[in-house]
């Protein structure tokens, strides 16, 4: 009895120009979104006067701006890394009545328009807040100050690197630390040894996010910090203030400001995402 021969299985080719075998319609609408983001930029570049732009980006004024921008988002990103990891594996890994609800108020400045967290701030660390009495009381005053900038953008940020981390720990999940616990391994040598390097790139991720979104707060620390040159008066605000009596300075602090955002996604590439070098 012979057997038929078996015709070897055809191969289906992607075709050109569509990626991963994506339909080619995704691309129309892919490339929309890119120009909805990238044609503003390009507004933005052909409105600047090349021949006073260094000019106007190294006044006194725009260097302390940026300065205290880059200071005052570093601390806020520190201060989020330090408490929003904590947080984060609170969310992703605990169980306890009321998580949805602890969860959905820990997310809650995601959602706040910043002028409001910066109300909220007010009344909560104000001279008449809720804590401010007793901390002027003991000659602290965080209220318009450099301080009240890195609390407000500690407030606006934090939750962007919480989602981050705990959307890490969820994809990740436990089995690496279940092993490690069967083999004697403490909670805590656990989380050093084993969960912070399998989500370090959703860590680093979510300081990134935490950085940028303080890197360009407005709304809260205006209303919670002031605007005080050189103590709170941070790029945005300045940008603001310089774009009702000189526009043309206001776009040329605008475009540093959106040089230094790139250059740190440039400089990070896809490690912060993927934890690999691209």
């Amino acid at each position: 009895m012979t057997t038929a021969p078996t015709v070897p299985a055809r191969r289906t080719r992607p075709r050109a120009g569509t990626g991963s075998g994506l339909p080619g319609w995704i691309f129309v609408p892919a490339v929309v979104g890119g120009v909805f983001i990238v044609l503003p930029l390009v507004a933005m570049l052909a409105r600047v006067q090349w021949s006073s732009f260094f000019e106007l980006i190294a006044s006194e004024s725009s260097i302390a701006a940026l300065w205290l921008s880059l200071k005052t988002s570093t601390a806020s990103t520190v201060l989020c890394v330090l408490l929003g990891t904590p947080m984060a594996l609170v969310l992703a890994r605990a169980s306890f009545p009321g998580l949805r609800l602890a969860r959905s108020l820990v997310l809650l400045p995601l959602v706040l328009p910043p002028v409001v967290g910066g109300i909220a701030l007010i009344y909560t660390y104000g001279r008449q807040g809720l804590l401010g009495s007793t901390l002027d009381f003991l000659g602290l005053r965080i209220a318009f100050s450099t301080t009240a900038v890195v609390i407000a953008q500690t407030f606006v940020a934090l939750p962007f690197l919480v989602l981050s981390l705990e959307g890490s720990l969820r994809t990740a999940g436990r089995r690496y630390e279940a092993v490690a616990a069967t083999l004697g391994a403490k909670p805590s040598t656990v989380l050093r040894r084993v969960t912070i390097p399998l989500v370090l790139p959703g860590l680093i991720s979510g300081a990134v996010l935490a950085f940028a979104r303080a890197l360009g707060e407005f709304g809260a620390t205006i209303t919670f910090a002031g605007n005080f040159p050189g103590a709170t008066r941070t790029m945005p605000l300045a940008i603001y203030l310089t774009m009702e009596s000189d526009p043309e300075a206001a776009i040329a602090l605008s475009l540093v400001l959106v040089a230094v955002s790139l250059v740190i996604l440039l400089a990070l590439r896809g490690r912060w995402l993927t934890g690999v070098r691209a």
